[in-house]
C-alpha cells in the first residue's frame, strides 16, 4: 500500500494551468515559449494556427524569427488543391507492393498525405538542401502552388520557369531556406506516430537555424541528440581553411516519453573485449568500475581485499555503485573481480550473456561503421553507372548510414512506415529494402522527389533516376537474397491538379462554361485517377486493396463498381446511369457489400453527371439507405 505524504501530487487539487499547458503543447508545441516569468504562450502564433487574420508580424519573444515566417506557417495550413495520379507502367509490382514513390513538390505531397498517413509514420529521414548556394531549387511563390509546380517542371504550355540557385548575394540567403523548410517540417511532424522519430542530415551552414526551427516544431523537450557523422575517409586537401570531415544528423521524436531507440548489434570488436580469465561457467565478462561519480545513495564504506588490505573507500568525489550488503552478496556469487593477485581494487563482472541485447546508440558515427561520402558515390556509380555522375549527386549518403537510422527507429515485423520527402537518388528506399532482406522485415517506404531537371540537356529528371535506382536495387537485392520473398516493388504517383474541375467561368463564353461544368470531372482523367483522389480525400492508404466487378445494365453496357479497403468504399463512375439501371445497380452494390461484410461504415460514391435527373439519383440513394448504406456521395 502506497503511503501519501504532504507533497505527494495525489494529495493536492489538480494543477489546471499545468494541464492546460501540457494539452496546448501536445497540439501546438511551437506556441510554448519563454517569458519573463517562465513558460509562456505565444498568442500571435496561436492565432495564426487557428486562422485569425488579426495577428501582426511582430513577434518579440524568444525564438528564431525571419521575414516570411508568418506566411511559411500559414502555408502549412493551406489545403492543397492537387491530387496524386497513379502510374502503374512506371511502377514495380503495382498490385502487391506497399511502397510509394511520389513525384512532386514535397510541400503539396505532404499536405495530400495528411488524411491517409497522419500519425502512422514510424521514422522520417530527410537530407534537405544544405543551402550552400548551389543546391536550392524550391521557389517561394506559392499563390497557386500546383500551377507554380507545373510551370517549374515544364508540364504547362508556358515552358517552365528557370530554376535558380540561392546565392549568398541574394540578401535572403537564410530566409529563403527557412521559408522553404519550415512548413514542410510542420507537416512532417503531423505524420509521425507518437513513438515516431525524425532524423535530419545537415552541415555547419544551417545546423544552428535547423535546431531552432526543429525545437519550435517538435518542442525542445523532444530533442534527442545531435549525431556527428564522420563522413570523410581522408582530409580534403583542397580546403581553404579546414577540411570539413563531418556532417550532423539531428534527431527529434514525436514524444520523448514514448519513443525509445532500438539497441544496435554488437560488433566483433565489442564482443572481443569480453574475456573469462577465471573460467567462470557463466561465460565471458567485462570488468565494470565499482565506483561512480554520480551519487546513488549507496555511500562510502571500507572494503577488505582477499589479501587483507583495507581500501577505505572509493576515490575522492565518487561513491560505490552498490550497498555494502549488495556488495557482499555479489562477492559470494563470484561477481566481484579482485585481480589475479586478489589485492586489486574490486570491480564488477558484467557477463555478456546477461547484458541487454542491443548496444545503446552513440552520437559519434564513424565512416568505418556507416560509410563515407566516397563510399556512397562508389555505391551509386556501381549500381547506376554513368546515369548518376559526380556532378549530379555531389553529396549522396551511403546506405549503411540510413540503415543505422532504420535499425534504431523501426522494427522488422511491425509494418513500420519510413518517409523521406527529399528522396534524391533513393538511398532511403534502397536502405529499407536491404534491411528487410537481411532480417526478413516488412517495413514500408514512402519517397517523395521533385522531378527537377538533371541539367544534362535530356528529358530525364532526378525523380526518374530515383525510380531507376529503386528498380536496380530491388533486382540486385533479389539476386543476392534468393530466399527473400518480401516486397521490393513500389507504386509511382505523380502530383497533378485535382481530377475535379474547378469553377472557372469564361465571361465571354458563359453558356459554354455552364455546359462544361455539368460534368465536374476532367475529361482527360481515368477512373483510376479519380479512385486514388478519393482515397486521399477519405483518408485511406494508397496501397489499400482495390477489387473490381461488373453489374449488368439495362443495355449491353455493364456498370463497373470498385470495392476499396474490403468494402469500406464502394465506387461506381459510370458516365451514364439510366433510370432503368438504378434498381439493379443499387441491388448489385448491396449484395456485394453484404458479401464483403466490412467492419466499419461504408461510403458509396457515384459520378454526379451520370444521372439523367434528380429523381434517378434520389431513387438510387433511397434503395441503398434502405439496406444500410447510409453514406452516399457524388462527384
Amino acid at each position: 500500500m502506497k503511503k501519501l505524504i504532504a507533497d505527494d501530487p495525489e494529495t493536492r487539487s489538480p494543477d489546471v494551468r499545468a494541464e492546460n499547458l501540457a494539452a496546448l503543447r501536445a497540439l501546438f508545441p511551437e506556441v510554448i515559449t519563454e517569458g519573463p516569468d517562465g513558460v509562456a504562450v505565444n498568442l500571435d502564433v496561436l492565432k495564426q494556427l487557428v486562422g485569425d487574420r488579426t495577428v501582426t508580424d511582430a513577434e518579440e519573444k524568444y525564438g528564431l524569427n525571419w521575414h516570411g515566417k508568418r506566411r511559411a506557417r500559414q502555408l502549412a495550413l493551406t489545403p492543397s488543391t492537387g491530387t496524386l495520379r497513379p502510374c502503374p507502367d512506371e511502377s514495380v509490382d503495382w498490385d502487391t507492393t506497399q511502397n510509394l514513390m511520389i513525384e512532386g513538390d514535397n510541400l503539396e505531397v505532404l499536405k495530400l498525405l495528411q488524411k491517409s498517413y497522419a500519425g502512422k509514420v514510424k521514422l522520417i529521414y530527410i537530407d534537405p538542401p544544405y543551402n550552400t548556394g548551389k543546391d536550392f531549387v524550391y521557389p517561394d511563390d506559392f499563390r497557386d502552388n500546383i500551377r507554380n509546380y507545373l510551370q517549374l517542371t515544364g508540364q504547362t504550355g508556358e515552358g517552365g520557369r528557370k530554376l535558380s540557385s540561392n546565392t549568398e548575394a541574394s540578401g535572403r540567403f537564410h530566409t529563403d531556406w527557412l521559408n522553404m523548410l519550415y512548413p514542410r517540417l510542420r507537416l512532417a511532424r503531423n505524420l509521425l506516430r507518437k513513438d515516431g522519430v525524425m532524423f535530419v542530415s545537415i552541415a555547419d551552414h544551417e545546423v544552428h537555424n535547423l535546431r531552432s526551427i526543429l525545437d519550435e516544431v517538435f518542442g525542445p523537450e523532444n530533442f534527442v541528440a545531435t549525431v556527428i557523422w564522420h563522413k570523410m575517409d581522408g582530409p580534403k586537401n583542397t580546403a581553404i581553411h579546414f577540411s570539413e570531415d563531418h556532417d550532423y544528423v539531428l534527431v527529434y521524436c514525436k514524444e520523448a516519453e514514448t519513443w525509445r531507440p532500438n539497441g544496435l548489434e554488437r560488433t566483433d570488436a565489442m564482443v572481443a573485449r569480453y574475456k573469462n580469465p577465471d573460467n567462470d561457467p557463466r561465460g565471458v565478462w567485462l570488468l565494470s568500475d565499482l565506483a561512480a561519480r554520480n551519487f546513488y545513495a549507496q555511500g562510502r564504506y571500507p572494503i577488505t581485499t582477499k589479501t587483507g588490505k583495507v581500501i577505505s573507500g572509493p576515490p575522492a568525489g565518487s561513491y560505490w555503485r552498490v550497498s555494502k550488503a549488495k556488495f557482499e552478496e555479489m562477492d559470494k556469487d563470484n561477481r566481484i573481480w579482485w585481480g589475479d593477485s586478489g589485492d586489486n581494487r574490486p570491480g564488477i563482472k558484467r557477463f555478456l550473456s546477461e547484458v541487454r541485447q542491443g548496444v545503446v546508440p552513440q552520437t559519434y558515427w564513424s565512416w568505418k561503421d556507416v560509410g563515407s561520402t566516397r563510399n556512397a558515390k562508389q555505391e551509386l556509380s556501381q549500381l547506376m553507372g554513368a546515369a548518376a555522375g559526380d556532378d549530379l549527386f555531389i553529396t549522396p549518403k551511403p546506405t549503411k548510414l540510413i540503415e543505422r537510422m532504420i535499425r534504431i527507429g523501426t522494427d522488422a515485423a511491425d509494418n513500420d512506415i519510413i518517409l523521406d520527402f527529399f528522396a534524391g537518388s533513393g538511398t532511403t528506399g534502397h536502405a529499407a529494402a536491404t534491411i528487410n532482406a537481411s532480417d526478413n522485415g516488412n517495413r514500408r517506404c514512402i519517397l517523395v522527389q521533385l522531378p527537377e531537371p538533371t541539367g544534362d540537356h535530356s528529358s530525364q529528371t532526378i525523380a526518374d533516376l530515383t525510380k531507376e535506382r529503386l528498380r536496380r536495387a530491388g533486382t540486385k537485392i533479389r539476386d543476392d537474397n534468393p530466399l527473400f520473398a518480401g516486397d521490393l516493388g513500389f507504386r509511382v504517383f505523380k502530383l497533378a491538379s485535382s481530377n475535379i474541375r474547378a469553377w472557372e467561368p469564361d465571361r465571354n463564353k458563359l453558356p459554354d462554361s455552364l455546359f462544361d461544368s455539368v460534368d465536374h470531372l476532367k475529361p482527360d482523367r481515368t477512373e483510376q485517377d479519380i479512385l486514388f483522389e478519393l482515397l486521399l480525400k477519405l483518408g485511406l492508404d494508397l496501397c489499400v486493396p482495390i477489387e473490381t466487378k461488373q453489374v449488368p445494365g439495362s443495355a449491353s453496357q455493364a456498370h463497373v463498381i470498385h470495392s476499396i479497403g474490403g468494402g469500406s468504399l464502394l465506387v461506381c463512375l459510370s458516365p451514364a446511369i439510366p433510370q432503368a439501371d438504378v434498381e439493379p445497380l443499387a441491388l448489385g452494390l448491396v449484395a456485394w457489400h453484404q458479401s464483403l461484410q466490412p467492419a466499419g461504415e461504408t461510403t458509396v460514391v457515384f459520378r454526379d453527371s451520370a444521372f439523367a435527373d434528380d429523381v434517378a439519383k434520389t431513387n438510387l440513394t433511397a434503395i441503398l439507405q434502405q439496406h444500410g448504406l447510409k453514406t452516399v456521395r457524388s462527384l
